[in-house]
């Protein structure tokens, strides 16, 4: 079984910045998938960022581009997202999650989660 843990939220004001880390542990997969997502109270659950390592490519949400930037580092088994100019709207509680086959960008793809870290973003 594949365990995540997210680290790295709290509370800044608007402008600010934050990185959030990801490390996983347990069984590694020779090609997969990392994704963060968000979840607001009330709202669903929105896609960030996500990126397949062996391919080097990484998608974002479009609330998010331009701020965001999502890196890997396979030798920590460790993903990041740097988050700066943040905004109240970003606000929430961030995920981390491994997908193993399917959309990257549908959260209903991902196998495995992490417990989530919440920001906040004061005005």
């Amino acid at each position: 079984q594949v365990q995540l843990v997210e680290s790295g939220g709290g509370l800044v004001q608007a402008g600010g910045s934050l990185r959030l880390s990801c490390a996983v542990s347990g069984r590694t997969f020779r090609n997969y998938a990392m994704g963060w997502f968000r979840q607001a109270p009330g709202k669903e659950r929105e896609f960030v960022a996500a990126t397949t390592w062996s391919a080097g490519v990484t998608y974002y949400g479009d609330s998010v581009k331009g701020r965001f930037i999502m890196s890997t580092d396979s030798a920590k088994n460790t993903v990041y997202l740097q988050m700066d100019s943040l905004k109240p709207e970003d606000t929430a509680v961030y995920y981390c999650a491994l997908r193993t086959s399917g959309d990257i960008w549908s959260s209903a793809s991902y196998d495995y989660w992490g417990q989530g870290t919440q920001v906040t973003v004061s005005s």
